[in-house]
């Protein structure tokens, strides 16, 4: 892509991540060149100067801007929430007055939503907007923590409580959407936060003290604030799946070196099983994200935009676990060396952390898998309860040909067993679903610890759906290496699948176990000191 190439060699030649990280601080001709590539505008429409890419091109470039997480969260911060309200849900005047300068990086924007009493709890908040007697604008009032790139942006979309008439006359208070610019006056922040990891990044809190905010500013409705939020934060958590794979990838190159060259014992590291399974997990791991990512933000790019926020925050969850675990194995594998600030190991392992806390904590994201699927129970359990259950037999708990199958199936023939196993899968899917919900009813909202399990369940669903349809995909034109993929596919279900899907079936006999494809993938990894499946993106043959 005419792209990917240049941003590449940008980050390659360009870009000092120890000193960004020793520095706590983007140089500035870092961020010019970032600017310079268009970076700032990936997903805004060429008609307001931006790049106008799809959400798979978005995720393409992200495995690469993730190689730097300053950078990748300053970007981030700008467009993936900062400018998104606009976007998504701004006026053509709106959006005609702000992208240009915020496509080209001379405008910067930041998203505040967090407060020092509201973090998870977004619908808590207490920043105040009111309305001025003449009706003409809003006067803004409040304090939000931790907002990144919150001391560099001149834009920022705020949300704060507003008064609003609701339909029977009654005032209420809801949150509402706005477009702040730093020149409107009383907007100021504090410090840079010394942060853990991504340390190049601004944090800081900004606070908004009678800030005049005009009304023809609000995103949206007055009171439809709280539904933009959710939607800003729904929207971009695929790319985190792209990012991670990237990441690893890169990790996979720089671990492989070392352990091919490294002896104890006259041997190599790379001749000892343990870790060689270190490196099949990786590379696993990677090609599942991988898979996740570019399927949700296929699905994304479909005319009419289908709502695939729950398929979004799958691929948040599994993709931060499974790079925090994976940066902590590549750091495992060069041990003592691996701890020193000399090598580049430790920090990703402090950048990596913040995967599994922004955009969503993991738990509240596990939550909000698992109780979606179950959104109606709450309306219906009442008094229509054996209608419900029905309805869930009906469309998760049968046991039908899911069409992955068979002479008309639509999964390769060598994959007919994975797939099966799939479709079995989804059946006994069903079945518990149903039972919790005849067991627990309405309070199935209060069962934390069964809605995570539920949650895990379904995010390993997909992972094989994704794992599945790409190997599928490989097989069936011919890509190079998808013998290898095949093998992550297998090593997949027995790493990852069978341990966590305790009540479900992929099960194998006792007797078998992987060990020779855990040393055949980490041999073909280790021989070319790299990740070796191709891209799914790639058409070649």
């Amino acid at each position: 892509n005419q792209f990917v190439g240049p941003v590449e060699k940008f980050f390659n030649e360009e870009v000092d991540s120890k000193k960004i990280d020793q520095d706590a601080k983007i140089p500035p001709e870092t961020l010019q060149g970032l600017k310079d590539l268009g970076l700032f505008g990936m997903q805004i429409p060429e008609e307001y100067g931006g790049l106008g890419l799809s959400n798979t091109m978005y995720a393409r470039l992200g495995e690469i801007t993730s190689l730097d997480g300053s950078i990748a969260v300053t970007l981030a911060a700008h467009q993936a929430i900062g400018l998104k309200g606009i976007l998504i849900a701004g006026t053509e005047e709106q959006k005609a007055k702000y992208l240009p300068r915020l496509a080209s990086g001379e405008h910067i924007a930041a998203f505040c939503l967090t407060e020092p009493g509201s973090g998870s709890d977004a619908a808590s908040i207490q920043t105040r907007a009111t309305l001025s007697k003449d009706g003409k604008h809003f006067l803004l009032n409040g304090s939000k923590v931790w907002i990144s790139n919150g001391g560099l942006a001149s834009i920022f979309t705020v949300f704060a409580r507003t008064e609003v008439v609701d339909k029977d006359g009654q005032v209420k208070d809801k949150i509402t959407a706005f477009i702040v610019e730093r020149d409107f006056g009383g907007v100021t922040h504090g410090k840079p936060e010394d942060k853990l990891g991504i340390r190049g990044s601004n944090t800081c809190e900004v606070h908004f003290e009678n800030t005049k905010v005009p009304i023809e500013n609000v995103i949206g409705e007055v009171g439809g604030g709280f539904k933009v939020a959710m939607n800003i934060l729904n929207s971009g958590r695929f790319s985190m799946g792209s990012a991670s794979a990237g990441m690893i990838k890169k990790l996979i190159e720089l671990t492989s070196e070392y352990a091919c060259t490294r002896k104890q014992f006259n041997k190599k590291l790379s001749q000892f099983g343990l870790i060689q399974e270190k490196f099949c997990l990786m590379a696993v791991k990677a090609y599942v994200m991988e898979s996740m990512a570019y399927l949700t933000a296929g699905m994304m790019d479909r005319p009419g935009f289908p709502d695939c926020s729950v398929e979004a925050a799958m691929v948040k969850v599994f993709s931060s676990e499974g790079a925090w675990a994976c940066v902590s194995e590549a750091l495992q594998i060069l041990g003592g060396l691996g701890y020193m600030k000399d090598y580049p190991y430790e920090r990703y392992l402090r950048d990596t952390r913040i995967l599994l806390i922004f955009e969503g904590t993991n738990e509240i994201l596990r939550m909000y898998i698992a109780l979606t699927g179950m959104q109606h129970a709450g309306k219906i359990l009442t008094d229509k309860i054996k209608y419900f259950l029905t309805r869930v037999q009906d469309t998760l708990g049968r046991k039908v040909d899911l069409g992955l199958v068979g002479d008309r199936g639509v999964v390769h023939p060598s994959l007919q067993e994975s797939a099966k196993k799939l479709e079995e899968n989804v059946y006994y899917f069903g079945t518990t679903v149903r039972g919790l919900l005849s067991r627990f009813g309405k309070t199935i909202v209060e069962e934390q610890l069964v809605l995570k399990r539920v949650a895990d369940v379904v995010i390993n669903l997909y992972a094989m759906t994704a794992a599945i349809s790409r190997a599928s995909r490989s097989i069936s034109i011919g890509l190079r290496n998808h013998d290898h993929e095949v093998s992550d596919l297998q090593n997949l279900e027995q790493l990852f699948m069978v341990p966590q899907l305790t009540f479900l079936c992929f099960s194998t006999d006792a007797e078998e176990n992987l060990d020779d494809s855990i040393k055949k993938a980490a041999k073909q990894i280790l021989e070319k000191r790299a990740y070796i499946c191709s891209h799914p993106l790639d058409r070649t043959f």
